[in-house]
């Protein structure tokens, strides 16, 4: 496990002071490609309460965030469904880029460069402590999910496959 003295200055972490959100730091060796199962392992904690930030856009183009759950993966026609639209599909990494200021491997839903629509696994809400991209690789923040719900006020969906 990667070992720093204290959370770096990200906009997430700004985010997070700034609405009085409690959050813990912590660090992993962020490996290329290796998702939320590297991040457990490092951080030994289960998958399934580390909950992923994936940018997506409906067919017109519109992006959105969908949080869900490490061990999981979005099926993109239940979540079409659910919120109205006809398609949902991955962005392209400049482009979730561009949308949310943040590295692919380090993208936070907190302080977000632009005013995206959060949807999130509703399951992830039964969990007491969740860890989530503190806007750079390698550094998760934990928090309660119920702090996200009251910052953010995402629409809760079921689009969780196993992964």
């Amino acid at each position: 496990m990667k070992q720093e003295d204290h959370a770096p200055e990200t906009p997430a972490t700004q985010f997070l002071r700034q609405h009085h959100i409690a959050h813990s730091a912590h660090f992993y060796e962020y490996e290329e490609h290796g998702g939320t199962r590297t991040s457990a392992r490092e951080l030994n904690v289960d998958e399934h309460a580390v909950v992923k930030t994936l940018v997506m856009e409906d067919e017109t183009g519109k992006p959105l965030i969908v949080l869900m759950h490490g061990d999981r993966k979005v099926s993109t026609k239940n979540l079409a469904r659910q919120i109205g639209t006809k398609s949902v599909s991955p962005c392209k990494p400049e482009a979730a880029q561009r949308h949310t200021g943040y590295l692919v491997g380090g993208t936070s839903p907190f302080g977000t460069k632009k005013n995206l629509r959060v949807y999130i696994e509703k399951t992830i809400l039964d969990l007491p402590l969740i860890y989530i991209n503190g806007g750079r690789r390698g550094f998760l923040v934990g928090v309660q999910p119920h702090e996200i719900v009251r910052v953010l006020t995402p629409v809760q969906v079921e689009c969780g496959l196993a992964d």
